[in-house]
């Protein structure tokens, strides 16, 4: 019988230089989900990722995890192969997160935009108009900010804060269509109607959950 038990000598034979590259690579993707390469501080190592997207497969498969390189978007994205991974969004942040992808689809697939920036007062018309035409009041600045950072954190949007806090703008990234789960409009809409007779649920994204995480 064959000894599982004995030892190998390794899953992948990397230099010392490659296994650092590929460290960084794992963690960046863990905690924020993605590597923009577009930002100045990651296009090396979205470089290195992208030339190197089998072994960082390789390794990811052992997280539980896919792998998607997106070149046009210059970005690569780690998503949690099992549901009990994926980031479980409370009601206020999944109807904040609802109404960007809404603004996001819109502009990018009508108006053919490259760049998506939505005010913080713009973002409370969207949600009344588009998800909550009854809404009574809407999240406050201090959760507002928090459902912002968290974001954020996770690479869905880059926010510019500005005084007065309704003026502050969010740019919302690519990222966002990949990680809700939506394949179009029509898919959206069901679930925004769901918010609107029901008072909806909670959502799960394709983030992967972190047991640290401090958010509501």
């Amino acid at each position: 019988m064959m000894n599982t038990n004995a030892p190998i000598e390794g899953v992948l034979r990397l230099t010392p230089i490659e296994r650092t590259r590929a460290g960084e690579a794992l963690r960046e993707l863990l905690v924020h989900g993605s590597i923009l390469g577009q930002d100045p501080g990651k296009h090396e190592l979205y470089a290195w990722c992208r030339a190197q997207k089998d072994v960082l497969r390789d390794l990811a498969e052992l997280n539980g995890l896919d792998i998607e390189v997106d070149h046009e978007n210059r970005l690569v994205l780690a998503l949690p192969r099992e549901s009990a991974m994926r980031l479980r969004l409370p009601m206020d942040t999944t109807l904040v997160l609802l109404a960007l992808w809404y603004d996001y689809d819109t502009k990018v697939r009508n108006e053919s935009a490259t760049q998506v920036v939505v005010t913080i007062e713009e973002l409370h018309q969207l949600l009344k108009e588009k998800l909550l035409p009854e809404l009574k009041s809407q999240p406050t600045p201090t959760r507002m900010k928090g459902i912002l950072r968290q974001a954020s954190r996770f690479n869905l949007v880059r926010v510019s804060w500005n005084e007065p806090f309704e003026a502050s703008r969010v740019e919302v990234l690519p990222t966002l269509r990949k990680v809700v789960p939506f394949t179009g409009i029509a898919e959206w809409t069901h679930m925004a109607e769901l918010h609107r007779s029901t008072g909806g649920e909670e959502m799960n994204a394709s983030i992967v959950e972190d047991p640290l995480e401090s958010e509501p």
